[in-house]
């Protein structure tokens, strides 16, 4: 099949005021801001576009698992051990609402954190293989 799907090319995420958490996007997770108005602002991060979109009250990108608990739906990537504990640290040290790390019972290690609207992102110590590939092929 030649028509599969490639990559995740944009987020959105919903949020009380896009002015407020468009800056704190970019001051605390360093999202560059490629456009603003009043109803949506466009970041990009990680690779990726994310649309900060002023949603109803309330709202935010968790769900609730079959056990009861309020879940994430995206995870990021750091490269390595050191590098999740040094951006953990860095979060802490800004006073954003995160978690401690984890071990899960697979391999790497993670944390949650979450934005000014309760919206959760986990962050994961182990960087997909195929991103290694593409990373090792970028920097020969």
């Amino acid at each position: 099949m030649n028509n599969k799907l490639l990559r995740v090319g944009t987020t959105y995420i919903p949020v009380a005021n896009v002015d407020i958490s468009a800056k704190w996007y970019v001051n605390n997770l360093g999202a560059v801001l490629s456009y603003q108005d009043e109803e949506k602002v466009i970041l990009n991060l990680a690779d990726q576009s994310f649309f900060l979109v002023k949603a109803a009250e309330n709202q935010n990108s968790n769900f609730t698992d079959s056990n009861g608990n309020e879940r994430f739906s995206m995870t990021f990537e750091v490269d390595g051990l050191d590098a999740l504990e040094e951006l953990h640290n860095f979060f802490k040290g800004r006073e954003m609402h995160v978690g401690n790390i984890e071990n899960r019972g697979h391999v790497g290690r993670n944390f949650v954190f979450a934005d000014l609207d309760g919206n959760k992102f986990d962050v994961w110590s182990e960087l997909s293989p195929n991103f290694k590939e593409v990373q090792n092929l970028i920097s020969k």
